[in-house]
């Protein structure tokens, strides 16, 4: 049994590093600065404002309840689609991207944000990193994370086309 789920586990390791290769991420060293977790840039949740994109736009209906990290982020990526209707588009991955940031979510029991780490800060078009961290704040909050294992975080990455219109990896998954 231990060798299945090793198996399994390395199966997997293996298709996102696929993927990963496919989105060109193989190579982050050479396309982008990448900073370690450790020296990360933060970023602190602010009130939401009504941005262009959004205002007109109904609030959006409370989270579900969540029962593992899979379906918090798969929650999160919808409620990102649907907080920010007119910054997302959901067909396939334009070939090249403009832009791919990664930022890691940090949430309080409730949901709620309580802080954003740039994991990986693109090297053009860095205003996107602004544009991810906006949407996240808009899509809060992602359902009661009281029961699950801490750390209570998770990790998106934002697929930017040249249109600045952003696509939640986790869609694709």
């Amino acid at each position: 049994m231990y060798f299945t789920k090793t198996h399994r586990l390395d199966q997997r390791r293996m298709r996102l590093a696929l993927w990963a290769g496919l989105l060109g991420l193989g190579a982050l060293t050479s396309c982008s600065s990448t900073a370690p977790p450790e020296s990360a840039s933060v970023i602190k949740p602010q009130a939401a404002r009504p941005s262009p994109a959004t205002t007109g736009s109904s609030a959006l209906p409370p989270p579900s309840a969540v029962r593992n990290w899979n379906e918090v982020r798969m929650q999160a990526a919808k409620r990102m689609v649907a907080a920010n209707p007119g910054m997302t588009y959901t067909g396939e991955v334009p070939e090249p991207l403009l832009a791919i940031p990664v930022l890691e979510v940090e949430l309080h029991a409730d949901g709620s944000v309580r802080r954003i780490n740039v994991m990986r800060t693109p090297s053009q078009a860095t205003d996107t990193i602004k544009l991810a961290t906006e949407a996240v704040q808009r899509a809060a909050p992602f359902g009661d994370v009281s029961k699950l294992p801490k750390p209570w975080r998770f990790t998106e990455t934002f697929l930017f086309d040249d249109d600045r219109k952003f696509k939640p990896r986790t869609l694709d998954q």
